[in-house]
């Protein structure tokens, strides 16, 4: 459904660090650097990416926004979870764990990354 995900951060150097490890713990390779300064993340299915506002404009996150990240098991939510809040992102919500909703039981764990975006990992437990 979507080609890309692009969030804001005032300090790209410490969101793509925050992102270099997070994501790094599901598996993605780093980010590369564009021309404009953004990072971008892709993979055979879409693109994730951080960089200043081109409007130059302050950053901001979206109040009720999330962007998910597809995990393969739950110890990879937990390694993201782990590796997000190391490399400086935020706890937020429940710990890490299963959860049941409409959709099945899933495995969920959620972080705001340095400039405040709400992010999660998903894992699909069937």
């Amino acid at each position: 459904m979507f080609t890309h995900v692009t969030l804001g951060a005032d300090d790209v150097e410490a969101s793509r660090r925050f992102y270099e490890a997070a994501l790094g713990a599901l598996g993605h390779e780093p980010g590369q650097r564009d021309p404009k300064g953004r990072y971008w993340w892709r993979t055979a299915w879409g693109a994730f990416a951080i960089g200043k506002p081109i409007d130059g404009e302050a950053a901001s996150c979206a109040n009720g926004g999330t962007v998910g990240f597809l995990a393969g098991s739950p110890e990879a939510v937990d390694a993201f979870h782990a590796a997000g809040v190391a490399a400086g992102g935020a706890a937020i919500e429940d710990p890490p764990g299963p959860r049941d909703n409409p959709f099945g039981r899933l495995y969920l764990a959620y972080l705001r990354d340095p400039a405040g975006n709400k992010i999660c990992a998903l894992h699909r437990m069937g």
